[in-house]
């Protein structure tokens, strides 16, 4: 075959004959809830309700949330917070879908691994130890919660170590791992009162958990887009995903520092200069310490100018960099939708950005901004899954 490029029809590569027939539809069901995941929470961090439960998994101790500030008076959690019932439900419903989440993500690992030796054993039971170490977490026990919640993040490493990927077992398992590691971090967003390294590993976390729930989905599909360019071809959009993993981070970063208007509404230019007085040393310390109260954020305005300028040159870079991609993606037959498409959502994504200063980060394009993101995201990760090589 030359280096032109074909999409291949899904009858000619049917599932691996360990799947569960109906692995792809829940595979695909997972990728839609955790992009759901992604943008809520945005929403929710975005409209300053990341602090409305202080308290975790429940909300001032219950499963639910208070729709009245009267219900709760006595509770441990009012001292951290007072209730705020309309930001409440926004921070529990968050939980509630990510916990359906998880669930399905258990089900793909469960499934994936159910004809491995003893695999279907190793899954539940680090489920199990998760499963126990949050009602201890609830009484206070924390150390005994932390070291069952470990035993069972080493429980799946171990199979993700052990077993290959051809079942996708691998793949699911580490999927698990990942979503396990995430509500950890979700709790400690509460328990930490926002700080910044755990809001921006939560972040990460939940767009590496909606990766991995993409590859697992298209590798289930069994549609891939074969190439004589494939080595080459990865290579480039491997680059182009290391770039914009960089910068979402760095976004991360800016929203979990309220960073996001330190140069007012000016764009280009920033606080009326082109490089104004800034101080990145400041910007970019990972630790503080544990019991500092980060809502509303501690920095003074140099630091978080040297945040926001990282923010924009690092834009620059990647979205000229993925603009060149989606051109040389255009040029191939078979890889023409998806250039398009990466070539709009970058265009789209940078005035997301510029629209997020110069109307002074109104809540709807802030959160479009985040499901920006996750599209460019999904383009990438499909088109690692699904571009190889020719068969010989």
């Amino acid at each position: 075959m030359n280096a032109s490029t074909s999409s291949l029809p899904l009858p000619q590569l049917p599932l691996a004959p360990s799947l569960y027939r109906h692995f792809h539809r829940i595979a695909w069901l997972a990728v839609a809830l955790a992009a759901c995941v992604i943008v809520f929470g945005a929403f929710v961090r975005l409209s300053n309700a990341g602090l409305s439960c202080p308290d975790w998994p429940t909300c001032y101790g219950r499963a639910t949330w208070p729709t009245h500030a009267d219900q709760v008076v006595d509770h441990a959690a009012t001292a951290i917070r007072p209730v705020i019932p309309e930001r409440a439900w926004r921070e529990q419903v968050h939980r509630m879908i990510a916990g359906l989440l998880g669930l399905l993500v258990f089900s793909l690992a469960l499934l994936a691994t159910r004809r491995r030796p003893h695999g279907w054993l190793q899954i539940v039971g680090a489920a199990l130890l998760v499963a126990v170490a949050i009602p201890l977490y609830m009484r206070g026990a924390h150390v005994a919660a932390s070291v069952l919640a470990v035993l069972g993040e080493l429980l799946l490493l171990a199979g993700v170590l052990r077993w290959s990927d051809v079942d996708l077992a691998r793949t699911s398992t580490l999927a698990l791992a990942v979503i396990i590691f995430q509500a950890l971090l979700g709790m400690w967003t509460v328990t930490w009162l926002l700080k910044p390294i755990v809001v921006m590993g939560h972040l990460l976390g939940g767009l590496t958990t909606f990766s991995l729930l993409t590859w697992i989905a298209w590798r289930a599909t069994a549609m891939p887009i074969h190439s004589g360019e494939a080595a080459r071809l990865r290579r480039w959009l491997l680059l182009g995903l290391v770039l914009l993993a960089a910068q979402i981070a760095l976004g991360g970063w800016t929203s979990a520092n309220y960073a996001a208007l330190a140069c007012g509404t000016d764009f280009p230019k920033c606080a009326g200069a082109w490089w104004p007085a800034h101080d990145f040393r400041e910007g970019f310390v990972l630790w503080r310490g544990i019991g500092v109260d980060y809502e509303g954020g501690i920095l003074d305005n140099p630091a978080r100018i040297a945040i926001q300028l990282a923010h924009r040159l690092l834009a620059v870079v990647a979205a000229g960099y993925l603009l060149w991609l989606a051109a040389m993606l255009l040029r191939r037959p078979g890889l023409r939708g998806w250039g398009g498409a990466l070539g709009l959502l970058v265009l789209l994504q940078f005035a997301l950005g510029v629209a997020n200063v110069m109307l002074s980060l109104p809540l709807p394009v802030a959160v479009a901004h985040n499901a920006g993101a996750t599209a460019l995201l999904f383009v990438l990760v499909s088109l690692l899954a699904r571009v190889r090589a020719p068969a010989a």
